[in-house]
């Protein structure tokens, strides 16, 4: 199998890996799917993700490679997509590089582009994922602060509750934060995001321009994605990154202060994914986020 067949017949990729026709290398590749080099006949490399036991939650690969193709159409560099079955997702492969003041600055400027590219409304035209959790993408024509705290902040709240990963006052100071968005004007239009821009979810490769890999891909506020920059250590070059987004697609006016606002869906998504450990930077947010209204 070479590339220009599996492109041909991507549906024959699972067959060949199941008879080892083809050379599989593991390789890191996130917390929830099994990452894998694969070398075709040609000696060109594929870049696969697979579920790692049993079957994947129906529509997972198909919501990432949806989400992969959404940010590319609007010019976002993102890996191609070469197969997408229920069961795993192959890519081109990349080589990783390292982080450059260079590569930080064309990664900002390709964040204002996206962004301002737009969406249709809050929300995606597809069912969603974040990590292993589902993704309520059902489109949303309320305004920003009740669509986040009713889709992006409420389910996850509830979960990280159920798992007793929040406390009583937890909730209850999150329910102050919901409660506050709700009645909050927000005139920022949705932004065609990643949805999950951690910094472990930029590839920076030897060609000096970073790919977004692993969207969460929806129609969301433009500040969510910057400000999960920030998340777990930071992205390098980060304050680059923000000055040439700046350069090209200025933020309103106090976005600092709404950092840890925004940064409360993806800290509540860990609390309900991966439980306790993340208590402590959700109560630090929240506090923090009341501070912005």
């Amino acid at each position: 199998m070479d590339q220009a067949y599996l492109r041909a017949h991507p549906e024959h990729l699972p067959t060949f890996l199941t008879h080892q026709r083809i050379r599989e290398t593991p390789v890191t590749g996130g917390s929830v799917a099994t990452a894998s080099r694969l070398t075709l006949d040609d000696g060109t490399s594929v870049f696969a993700k697979t579920w790692p036991s049993g079957a994947p939650p129906e529509g997972f690969f198909e919501a990432e490679a949806a989400g992969l193709a959404w940010l590319r159409e609007a010019g976002a560099p993102t890996p191609e997509v070469l197969v997408v079955l229920p069961t795993m997702l192959a890519m081109e492969w990349l080589d990783a590089g390292d982080p450059t003041s260079g590569a930080a600055e064309r990664l900002g400027r390709d964040l204002a582009t996206l962004h301002r590219s737009g969406a249709d409304h809050f929300g995606a035209g597809w069912p969603g994922f974040i990590g292993p959790l589902p993704l309520d993408n059902t489109p949303g024509n309320a305004g920003w602060g009740e669509w986040f705290a009713e889709r992006r902040l409420l389910p996850y709240l509830k979960t990280s509750a159920d798992r007793d990963a929040l406390t009583p006052p937890d909730v209850a100071l999150l329910d102050r934060v919901l409660d506050a968005l709700t009645h909050r004007a927000e005139h920022e239009p949705p932004s065609r995001t990643h949805g999950d821009l951690w910094p472990g979810n930029i590839l920076w490769t030897t060609d000096d321009r970073p790919r977004l890999i692993d969207p969460a891909a929806q129609g969301a506020h433009r500040e969510t994605d910057l400000a999960e920059l920030a998340l777990f250590g930071g992205a390098p070059h980060l304050d680059t990154i923000i000055a040439a987004y700046q350069e090209v697609h200025p933020l309103a006016d106090g976005w600092q202060a709404r950092v840890p606002l925004h940064q409360l869906h993806l800290l509540l998504v860990h609390t309900a994914a991966f439980g306790a450990a993340y208590r402590g930077s959700v109560v630090t947010a929240a506090r923090d986020a009341l501070r912005a209204f």
